[in-house]
């Protein structure tokens, strides 16, 4: 299977629109036209994974890290990515990477952990803004069914847990063609009034090229009237952080041994506990020490995260509970949720897991 085929799905589910502005993933080495037998997924690219996936004849690997974050000057060997790269190109692997994407999706490794905790009621923290356009048309009457179901089917209409969303408003169009059109209904040179229905429904902007193209696919009228506008409404599919709920509410300590189970680790870092039971918990995966206050806000007993600062935990505040269980600790699951969407989707090729654990944080 080609590599871009590959891409395409990926990024189906989890669009590059959703990155961050300082984050650089996408395809990092290789061409989109490779073929590709077997793919090797791991947290990080490190040069054991390199040659893991030399080792299993692997043509791609898919990491949820980037391998490149910043410019390369040069590529001389100096220094552990620069090896990276080298060392693939020679062994023809291509390395895509899938990461704040990954993190931002309401499908993504933040939601992977409400799973793996049980939660129920789940939402995003912080919804992203300016993400949501408003598509109106007008088109017949008889029409207008073949034209929603289309733009439904590229993936407009979409409220929180609803689907198919749109307005309709019957209404007359009106318009008269040149001598070089050729109208669907009416006649050349002449006015012509239409029953028409206004059709309003909205998409996220990183759908706009799908969702103009059936719009003008399924369109009877040999030009397509409509509008675009911005919206400044929360997109609920993506943002940062996500809240949910325990079934039933437990002790503190008992919630941090649950963490233990679940994260696989046997140190967590906390701040001071509020000496109440949890049942409201928020999670982000990676750092998200930024998120503390979102999670007071919106109640939260707890803050499930990594890479805190000393000062961090103070910002408790005795309103909830910060949970430090490890970067490394709380991206784990992204392989399994790579490898399952993969799995699923292709019978064509082999998926591997990487077998190496990449954590570079050690304890003794």
């Amino acid at each position: 299977m080609k590599l871009s085929v590959i891409i395409k799905l990926l990024e189906s589910k989890f669009p590059l629109y959703l990155q961050e502005s300082w984050d650089n993933s996408g395809l990092l080495l290789g061409n989109p036209e490779n073929e590709i037998n077997k793919v090797l997924v791991t947290l990080d690219v490190t040069e054991e994974v390199v040659k893991e996936a030399i080792s299993k004849d692997c043509e791609l690997i898919i990491s949820h890290h980037p391998v490149i974050f910043n410019g390369i000057k040069s590529i001389t060997g100096k220094n552990a990515t620069e090896r990276i790269v080298e060392t693939s190109i020679k062994n023809k692997i291509s390395i895509y990477a899938i990461h704040t994407n990954l993190d931002n999706s309401f499908t993504g490794i933040n939601a992977i952990l409400c799973n793996k905790l049980n939660l129920i009621n789940i939402k995003t923290l912080v919804p992203k803004r300016d993400i949501l356009r408003k598509l109106v048309t007008f088109c017949p009457v008889n029409d207008a069914e073949k034209v929603r179901t289309a733009l439904f089917n590229a993936g407009a209409g979409h409220i929180g847990n609803y689907d198919r969303c749109s307005f309709n408003v019957p209404g007359t169009g009106t318009f008269r063609g040149s001598e070089n059109s050729n109208p669907y209904v009416g006649e050349r040179g002449k006015l012509h009034y239409e029953n028409e229905i206004r059709i309003e429904t909205i998409y996220p902007v990183y759908l706009e090229s799908d969702v103009l193209g059936a719009l003008h696919s399924a369109h009877p009228y040999e030009e397509v009237a409509y509008d675009l506008y911005n919206l400044g409404n929360e997109y609920l599919g993506a943002g940062t952080g996500m809240i949910g709920e325990l079934r039933h509410e437990i002790s503190e300590p008992d919630f941090l041994n649950l963490l233990k189970k679940t994260f696989n680790t046997t140190i967590i870092r906390h701040s001071q506990l509020a000496g109440k039971k949890a049942r409201r918990i928020t999670v982000c995966s990676g750092s998200g020490s930024f998120l503390i206050n979102d999670a007071k806000k919106a109640g939260a007993d707890f803050l499930v995260t990594s890479d805190l600062k000393y000062h961090d935990f103070f910002e408790a505040d005795s309103k909830l509970v910060i949970a430090d269980v490890g970067h490394y600790e709380s991206e784990q699951f992204a392989k399994e949720l790579i490898y399952n969407i993969l799995i699923k989707n292709f019978s064509t090729f082999a998926v591997l897991i990487s077998e190496l654990n990449t954590n570079s944080v050690n304890y003794l």
